[in-house]
């Protein structure tokens, strides 16, 4: 609740009025005890170092039980490469069973700060990507499994993922606690940072380059500059050149590349093109006409990520009458793997849920981010390759580990603030180490179980329980 001011105004010698104080739903009341003060107070029930704790115990689901499961619903055929991508590595393992770390998470004690979070926040989910007016900014670029829940378990799923990452990429022991206790120590000053902004200069902080300078990523500068300038000519237009085809009559069409990139039969082609017509809808006033401007030109099946390998994800190519391509991603959404453990049902439109999520939490947002239903199932649309480019944090040498993770770890505070008062993690988070010496040792902790659990799915793997194809 909030005081709305009153200016102090005289009419006909009466005496000014001094402030009045109004009780606004939605805002602060004035006198209420101040959110840095809530904060700090949650220690009481939640001591920061408790965060170390992770007891899997014998309750803990049966690792490839969660994997089966999650395989549910997914297109079977895709499933042996799902399979197989996370077979690759522990990291590659971690992308791929959110679910399961959700289940753990769903163990380890919380403060009680809901925000909305990303849900898979793991080192692998951060990128760079074109803003509306072409300006590339780094953020978060993944919400399939966005949803309102407990902000400690992106930091932890992000922390163990950078130990996971850097144990991979063949980093020492001590490198890669530091890359997820510095990572949590970003975190932590940079909500601290927030809090003592002015509100709206801090909701509308962006992530560009005087990002490097607060998080002290500067030996990260000269990669990222080269993923800029690569991902600055990874376009709709570059898409168009390297994997569709003009045919005599002026239309394109994609040029299958099995078992990525593969056709689709004419009645999917056609729901899919149909269902563009609602998402339109769901876009900003303003983008809608320009819309009117483009034709479909083709639908084609493309597999995606790890995690989202078998759910259904389409490209559609559509050309502008300036003959200027614009390729869209319609991608299927399913439920979070976080509901369960959260007591949330499903979503009454989950394409709507990750849109939301996404638009929240990101400081810049495709602009054509929006949602549409292909066949009675929930899908979200957005900009295929809208200049977007990624580190894998598994090849990073040592000293780009520990910048790379300060940069991931100040972004998600920036990413929280926008659903909970940055005031009120701050004062929970507090001015010291000990929260960030808990993340890390939790992350180190996770990171053991990560790796047993991926020997569990490479052991079944080696025994034909369960199908991998590899190489994909």
């Amino acid at each position: 609740m909030a005081v709305v001011e009153i200016p102090a105004v005289e009419e006909d010698g009466a005496v000014p009025l001094q402030g009045r104080d109004f009780v606004v739903p939605g805002f602060r009341v004035r006198g209420d005890v101040t959110a840095k003060a809530r904060g700090k107070a949650l220690r009481k029930a939640l001591s920061r170092a408790e965060h170390r704790r992770f007891e899997p115990g014998a309750e803990r689901p049966a690792v490839l039980d969660v994997v089966e499961q999650a395989n549910v619903g997914r297109l079977p055929h895709l499933v042996p490469i799902r399979i197989g991508r996370m077979v690759a590595t522990p990291f590659a393992f971690l992308r791929g069973s959110a679910g399961l770390m959700a289940a753990d998470l769903a163990r380890t004690p919380v403060s009680g700060v809901t925000a909305q979070i990303c849900g898979d926040a793991h080192a692998g989910n951060f990128g760079l990507f074109g803003s509306s007016d072409g300006r590339l900014v780094m953020d978060l670029n993944d919400f399939d499994e966005t949803t309102p829940g407990p902000w400690e378990w992106d930091l932890k799923r992000l922390a163990a993922s950078l130990v996971v990452a850097g144990r991979v990429g063949g980093a020492s022991e001590e490198v890669c606690r530091d890359a997820a206790q510095d990572a949590a120590e970003a975190y932590r000053k940079t909500m601290a940072l927030l809090a003592g902004m002015p509100v709206l200069q801090a909701w509308q902080a962006i992530a560009d380059e005087s990002l490097v300078w607060h998080a002290e990523a500067h030996d990260i500068t000269g990669l990222l500059d080269q993923v800029s300038a690569k991902a600055r000519k990874n376009t709709s237009a570059k898409v168009a050149a390297r994997s569709t085809v003009e045919l005599e009559d002026g239309r394109r069409r994609f040029v299958p590349d099995p078992p990525v990139l593969t056709t689709v039969d004419d009645a999917t082609a056609e729901a899919v093109a149909q269902s563009l017509a609602g998402y339109v809808h769901t876009l900003s006033p303003e983008r809608r006409p320009m819309f009117d401007r483009f034709v479909v030109e083709d639908v084609a099946f493309r597999v995606v990520g790890t995690g989202s390998v078998g759910l259904r994800a389409y490209v559609v190519m559509l050309e502008g009458s300036g003959d200027e391509p614009l390729v869209l991603q319609v991608k299927e959404s399913r439920r979070s793997v976080l509901a369960p453990y959260l007591g949330i049902g499903d979503d009454e439109h989950e394409g709507r849920r990750v849109v939301f999520g996404q638009k929240i939490m990101q400081a810049v947002t495709d602009s054509l981010l929006g949602w549409t239903t292909v066949d009675g199932l929930p899908f979200q649309v957005r900009q295929f390759r809208n200049m977007k480019g990624s580190i894998d944090a598994s090849t990073l040498p040592a000293e780009q580990l520990d910048d790379y993770a300060r940069m991931t770890g100040t972004l998600l505070a920036r990413a929280h603030s926008h659903s909970v008062d940055p005031k009120l993690l701050a004062g929970y988070c507090g001015k010291n180490a000990k929260l960030d010496e808990a993340i890390a040792d939790f992350a180190v902790a996770y990171a053991d179980q990560t790796e047993r659990d991926h020997e569990q799915l490479e052991a079944a793997v080696k025994s034909g329980r369960v199908a991998a194809e590899t190489g994909v």
